[in-house]
């Protein structure tokens, strides 16, 4: 699927809807080398953010922190603010990265304790390994657990 518009991916290279989150990577605006791995739960809006060394990240005391914030407005542009907020489970009149987050904000959510933060970093390390494929149309061995649906011509 196509991004809903074009992003920048240097500073959310990696966003998904999976697990019953919205989850990804986020990276520092301090340090070039750190990365954050943040998360938000449907329906509760539980929120995690740590490093990519599992350190708690210390804008995230009781509240949303820049990281999560950043994620959100990714997912938003990636996927388009409808289909966050209704994942999400989030109910405004009209979506917008801004009102999906004060009103999951609005809430007071509870701070997680970031378990699925190795998975995600894995996934977004996995992915990255695909940039060093050449550009091929021959079947990748890793995903061919996908049905076929067509015929590359």
């Amino acid at each position: 699927m196509p991004p809903a518009r074009p992003r920048k991916l240097a500073k959310v290279p990696f966003v998904e809807l999976a697990d019953g989150r919205v989850q990804g990577v986020v990276s520092s605006g301090s340090d070039i080398g750190r990365v954050y791995v943040s998360s938000v739960a449907a329906s509760t809006y539980e929120f995690a953010c740590s490093t990519n060394n599992n350190r708690p990240c210390g804008g995230a005391r009781g509240m949303f922190c820049n990281h999560i914030l950043a994620l959100i407005n990714e997912s938003t542009l990636q996927y388009g603010a409808e289909r966050v907020a209704r994942y999400l489970r989030v109910e405004v009149p009209e979506p917008t990265a801004q009102a999906i987050s004060q009103t999951m904000s609005a809430t007071r959510p509870s701070q997680g304790d970031n378990t699925a933060a190795a998975s995600v970093f894995s996934q977004f390390l996995r992915h990255l390994a695909y940039l060093e494929f050449e550009p091929s149309t021959a079947p990748v061995p890793e995903l061919q657990w996908f049905p076929p649906t067509r015929v590359v011509a």
